[in-house]
């Protein structure tokens, strides 16, 4: 035998060939088949946005002239009132300016009197030539007397924007000139406003999405300052038109904070994740959707029972995220396969 076999070498290579390709074949089949072990669930349908702690009352403050800054009286991290004074402006040169278009106007009024007396309470001894002339003139100083006035009513404004004050309740959040001695521009001093108790949250959903929602839906917050707590916020805003700035057509939605997450230190543009149910079927057999065949009599599962494997008819139900609920013909803890 022994010296057969060393005769016909290569015919125990030839088997021992086609054994291993049969045997790797065999193994690749079985490693193929897929199974599931069929059990009832919830079904849930959600749609996931990211957004940020936003305020509905916050400004930013600043003058329309320009000056001296004499009085700064807020500092970053200060609680403000509601038509609290902030800063102020030196008002010396708006007095000084005031004061001389008032007395420009006292000029201009004498001088339109003066006017008067002279070209109208005589025009009946004037002729029609020199009346027309003298009502021209009249009417020319009453043009200068408004111009002034004009300008003592701007002078007076100017008065006025030298205060600065707060139009809202809240926290200051930042003070671009905290010093007062220093000439500043309209722009070179301001004074950001935020009102805590405003704050919302606030994601953005594509147009395929927000038709989705409707105000009065309740969702999960996740802010990735606290990643381990879920906090609920309930939409009560929907913009109409797509928000500015976004790539792609985008609209944004707004959720008042619940009790809970309004106890914690939130901070303007801490940054979270949303989750919205559009829809839940709640303790129903469903199975993935890859599992279930088709065939001229209808949808089918292919069920493994006592090592035998057996061709199931089933009626459908719902498909939710990668699942379809099997209204009939299987039942819990039954094992198909793909």
């Amino acid at each position: 035998m022994i010296k057969f076999l060393k005769k016909r070498w290569y015919l125990l290579l030839v088997v021992i060939i086609i054994g291993f390709f049969v045997y790797r074949n065999q193994t690749s089949i079985k490693g193929k088949i897929e199974t599931y072990k069929i059990k009832k669930e919830d079904l849930k349908e959600t749609l996931s946005l990211s957004g940020k702690i936003e305020a509905d009352e916050k400004v930013n403050l600043k003058f329309q002239t320009s000056g001296r800054l004499t009085w700064v009286g807020v500092k970053e991290g200060d609680v403000v009132k509601k038509y609290q004074m902030v800063a102020t402006l030196d008002r010396r040169e708006i007095q000084n300016r005031l004061q001389k278009y008032l007395n420009t106007y006292a000029i201009g009024r004498n001088t339109f009197e003066q006017t008067k007396a002279d070209n109208v309470d005589n025009q009946n001894d004037l002729s029609k030539s020199i009346r027309e002339k003298a009502y021209r003139v009249l009417e020319n100083n009453q043009y200068n007397l408004n111009n002034t006035v004009l300008d003592v009513e701007y002078q007076n404004l100017s008065l006025d924007y030298a205060n600065l004050w707060t139009p809202i309740d809240g926290i200051v959040t930042h003070v671009s000139s905290p010093f007062p001695g220093v000439n500043i521009t309209p722009t070179g001093a301001e004074f950001d406003i935020v009102n805590p108790e405003t704050l919302y949250f606030s994601v953005t959903a594509e147009q395929s999405d927000v038709i989705k929602l409707k105000e009065g839906m309740t969702g999960d917050i996740i802010l990735d300052s606290y990643p381990d707590q879920n906090y609920k916020g309930t939409l009560y805003y929907i913009s109409f038109a797509p928000k500015d700035g976004e790539t792609g057509t985008v609209y944004e939605l707004r959720l008042k904070l619940d009790d809970q997450i309004k106890q914690l230190p939130l901070k303007l543009g801490m940054t979270g994740d949303l989750d919205f149910i559009l829809r839940e079927i709640v303790d129903v057999i469903s199975v993935p959707s890859r599992f279930i065949k088709k065939d001229s009599k209808g949808s089918y599962v292919q069920i493994i029972k006592n090592n035998n494997k057996e061709k199931r008819y089933i009626e459908l139900g719902a498909e939710i995220d990668g699942k379809i609920e099997i209204k009939s013909g299987v039942t819990s803890g039954e094992t198909i396969y793909d």
